[in-house]
Protein backbone atom coordinates (compact mmCIF):
# COMPACT_ATOMS: atom_id res chain seq x y z
CA UNK A 1 0.00 0.00 0.00
CA UNK A 2 1.27 3.20 -1.21
CA UNK A 3 1.43 5.96 1.67
CA UNK A 4 -0.75 9.32 1.28
CA UNK A 5 0.07 12.18 -0.23
CA UNK A 6 -2.13 15.50 0.08
CA UNK A 7 -2.32 17.96 -3.21
CA UNK A 8 -2.01 21.34 -2.66
CA UNK A 9 -5.13 23.58 -2.08
CA UNK A 10 -5.88 26.37 -3.83
CA UNK A 11 -4.22 28.68 -1.56
CA UNK A 12 -0.89 27.19 -1.44
CA UNK A 13 -0.88 26.88 -5.71
CA UNK A 14 -1.98 30.68 -6.04
CA UNK A 15 1.22 31.26 -4.12
CA UNK A 16 3.56 29.39 -6.83
CA UNK A 17 5.35 30.67 -10.17
CA UNK A 18 3.21 30.50 -13.29
CA UNK A 19 4.19 26.85 -15.57
CA UNK A 20 5.59 28.04 -18.60
CA UNK A 21 2.60 27.61 -21.40
CA UNK A 22 3.27 27.24 -24.81
CA UNK A 23 2.62 30.25 -27.16
CA UNK A 24 1.07 30.63 -30.21
CA UNK A 25 4.49 30.19 -32.35
CA UNK A 26 4.05 26.64 -30.94
CA UNK A 27 0.20 26.20 -31.50
CA UNK A 28 -0.94 24.85 -34.80
CA UNK A 29 -4.80 25.42 -35.62
CA UNK A 30 -6.01 22.25 -37.73
CA UNK A 31 -9.31 23.63 -39.79
CA UNK A 32 -8.50 21.92 -43.08
CA UNK A 33 -7.97 18.77 -44.43
CA UNK A 34 -4.33 19.96 -46.03
CA UNK A 35 -3.47 20.93 -42.34
CA UNK A 36 -4.99 18.13 -40.43
CA UNK A 37 -2.23 15.94 -43.18
CA UNK A 38 0.34 17.96 -41.75
CA UNK A 39 -0.26 17.62 -37.83
CA UNK A 40 -0.58 13.49 -39.03
CA UNK A 41 2.93 13.57 -40.09
CA UNK A 42 4.15 15.76 -36.87
CA UNK A 43 1.76 13.48 -34.60
CA UNK A 44 3.11 9.84 -35.37
CA UNK A 45 6.58 10.61 -34.66
CA UNK A 46 6.01 10.72 -30.89
CA UNK A 47 5.43 7.57 -28.89
CA UNK A 48 2.97 9.68 -26.30
CA UNK A 49 0.60 12.88 -26.76
CA UNK A 50 -0.80 14.88 -23.95
CA UNK A 51 -4.71 14.75 -25.11
CA UNK A 52 -7.49 16.76 -24.16
CA UNK A 53 -11.04 17.73 -26.01
CA UNK A 54 -13.09 20.98 -25.54
CA UNK A 55 -17.20 20.95 -26.23
CA UNK A 56 -19.53 23.80 -26.32
CA UNK A 57 -21.57 23.91 -22.85
CA UNK A 58 -24.71 23.41 -22.29
CA UNK A 59 -27.02 25.32 -20.40
CA UNK A 60 -30.40 24.11 -20.84
CA UNK A 61 -31.48 21.34 -18.48
CA UNK A 62 -31.76 17.91 -20.72
CA UNK A 63 -29.94 19.81 -23.17
CA UNK A 64 -27.31 17.15 -25.14
CA UNK A 65 -24.05 18.27 -25.88
CA UNK A 66 -22.88 17.85 -29.82
CA UNK A 67 -19.67 17.67 -28.70
CA UNK A 68 -16.78 17.17 -28.59
CA UNK A 69 -15.72 20.25 -31.19
CA UNK A 70 -12.15 20.38 -30.39
CA UNK A 71 -9.38 17.73 -30.18
CA UNK A 72 -6.36 18.97 -28.78
CA UNK A 73 -2.93 16.93 -28.98
CA UNK A 74 0.05 18.05 -28.29
CA UNK A 75 4.33 16.66 -27.85
CA UNK A 76 6.79 18.21 -25.65
CA UNK A 77 7.53 20.66 -28.17
CA UNK A 78 3.99 21.81 -29.77
CA UNK A 79 0.68 21.71 -29.65
CA UNK A 80 -2.22 20.84 -32.44
CA UNK A 81 -5.92 22.26 -31.73
CA UNK A 82 -8.14 20.23 -34.44
CA UNK A 83 -11.61 22.20 -35.39
CA UNK A 84 -13.74 18.88 -35.41
CA UNK A 85 -16.60 21.13 -37.50
CA UNK A 86 -14.54 19.99 -40.81
CA UNK A 87 -15.29 16.78 -41.98
CA UNK A 88 -11.40 15.90 -43.84
CA UNK A 89 -10.36 16.99 -39.65
CA UNK A 90 -12.47 14.99 -38.18
CA UNK A 91 -11.51 11.92 -40.14
CA UNK A 92 -7.40 12.64 -39.38
CA UNK A 93 -9.02 12.91 -35.72
CA UNK A 94 -10.55 9.86 -35.76
CA UNK A 95 -7.54 8.04 -37.06
CA UNK A 96 -4.99 9.58 -34.66
CA UNK A 97 -6.88 8.57 -31.67
CA UNK A 98 -7.66 5.04 -33.03
CA UNK A 99 -3.98 4.47 -33.20
CA UNK A 100 -2.29 1.89 -31.34
CA UNK A 101 0.93 2.05 -29.85
CA UNK A 102 0.61 5.59 -28.72
CA UNK A 103 0.05 6.92 -25.32
CA UNK A 104 -2.77 9.32 -24.58
CA UNK A 105 -2.20 11.40 -21.62
CA UNK A 106 -4.48 13.73 -20.16
CA UNK A 107 -7.15 14.98 -17.13
CA UNK A 108 -10.84 13.63 -16.53
CA UNK A 109 -10.91 11.92 -20.00
CA UNK A 110 -14.46 9.60 -19.20
CA UNK A 111 -16.53 12.06 -20.77
CA UNK A 112 -14.14 12.81 -23.65
CA UNK A 113 -14.08 8.99 -24.13
CA UNK A 114 -17.98 8.65 -24.85
CA UNK A 115 -18.28 11.56 -26.47
CA UNK A 116 -15.02 10.73 -29.10
CA UNK A 117 -17.12 6.90 -29.48
CA UNK A 118 -20.09 8.96 -30.37
CA UNK A 119 -19.05 11.57 -32.35
CA UNK A 120 -16.24 9.93 -34.32
CA UNK A 121 -17.68 6.60 -34.34
CA UNK A 122 -14.36 5.11 -33.24
CA UNK A 123 -12.93 3.43 -29.64
CA UNK A 124 -9.83 5.68 -28.92
CA UNK A 125 -7.00 3.59 -28.17
CA UNK A 126 -4.07 4.42 -25.58
CA UNK A 127 -6.30 6.62 -23.70
CA UNK A 128 -3.88 6.99 -19.88
CA UNK A 129 -6.23 8.78 -17.12
CA UNK A 130 -3.56 10.62 -15.50
CA UNK A 131 -5.38 10.74 -11.77
CA UNK A 132 -5.34 7.10 -11.75
CA UNK A 133 -1.48 7.16 -11.74
CA UNK A 134 -1.74 9.68 -8.99
CA UNK A 135 -4.13 7.37 -7.17
CA UNK A 136 -1.49 4.78 -7.77
CA UNK A 137 1.05 6.83 -6.24
CA UNK A 138 -0.97 7.66 -3.15
CA UNK A 139 -2.63 10.87 -4.07
CA UNK A 140 -6.68 10.52 -2.90
CA UNK A 141 -8.09 13.30 -4.06
CA UNK A 142 -8.89 13.61 -8.29
CA UNK A 143 -5.73 15.39 -9.35
CA UNK A 144 -6.67 17.69 -12.25
CA UNK A 145 -4.06 19.78 -14.69
CA UNK A 146 -3.43 22.56 -11.59
CA UNK A 147 -2.82 20.06 -8.62
CA UNK A 148 -0.37 18.01 -11.00
CA UNK A 149 1.75 20.78 -12.23
CA UNK A 150 1.67 22.12 -8.40
CA UNK A 151 2.67 18.57 -6.69
CA UNK A 152 5.49 17.99 -9.91
CA UNK A 153 6.83 21.17 -11.18
CA UNK A 154 6.08 23.66 -7.92
CA UNK A 155 4.14 26.01 -10.59
CA UNK A 156 0.84 26.98 -10.95
CA UNK A 157 -0.94 26.41 -14.63
CA UNK A 158 -3.01 29.24 -15.28
CA UNK A 159 -6.71 28.23 -16.66
CA UNK A 160 -8.80 31.16 -18.03
CA UNK A 161 -12.66 30.68 -16.75
CA UNK A 162 -13.81 32.51 -19.65
CA UNK A 163 -12.03 30.48 -22.32
CA UNK A 164 -13.27 27.38 -20.50
CA UNK A 165 -17.19 28.57 -20.64
CA UNK A 166 -16.71 29.65 -24.03
CA UNK A 167 -18.25 28.69 -27.48
CA UNK A 168 -16.18 26.24 -28.57
CA UNK A 169 -18.04 25.42 -31.98
CA UNK A 170 -17.40 28.74 -33.33
CA UNK A 171 -16.34 28.57 -36.66
CA UNK A 172 -13.18 31.48 -36.02
CA UNK A 173 -11.70 30.48 -32.51
CA UNK A 174 -10.06 33.66 -30.65
CA UNK A 175 -6.22 33.46 -29.57
CA UNK A 176 -7.11 33.12 -25.91
CA UNK A 177 -9.46 29.93 -26.86
CA UNK A 178 -6.64 28.32 -29.45
CA UNK A 179 -3.95 28.79 -26.08
CA UNK A 180 -6.53 27.85 -23.54
CA UNK A 181 -6.98 24.57 -25.59
CA UNK A 182 -3.54 23.73 -26.31
CA UNK A 183 -2.12 24.07 -23.32
CA UNK A 184 -4.41 21.91 -21.39
CA UNK A 185 -2.94 19.11 -23.66
CA UNK A 186 0.83 20.18 -23.61
CA UNK A 187 0.55 20.44 -19.70
CA UNK A 188 -0.78 16.93 -19.55
CA UNK A 189 1.97 15.67 -22.15
CA UNK A 190 4.33 17.47 -19.38
CA UNK A 191 2.86 15.61 -16.26
CA UNK A 192 3.17 12.19 -18.05
CA UNK A 193 7.18 13.00 -19.10
CA UNK A 194 7.31 13.72 -15.44
CA UNK A 195 5.90 10.97 -14.22
CA UNK A 196 7.20 8.14 -17.18
CA UNK A 197 10.61 9.15 -15.95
Amino acid sequence: MSPQHATPDKDAIALLPPFERLGLDRITLVSSGAQAQQALGHLLQASAWGFDTESKPTFRVGEASDGPHILQLATSERAWVFQLNDTACRRVAAELLAQPGIVKAGFGLGDDRRRIIHKLGIEPQGILELNTVFHQRGYRKDMGVKGAVAVLFNQRFMKSKKAATSNWANAQLTESQVVYAANDAYAAMRVWQALAL
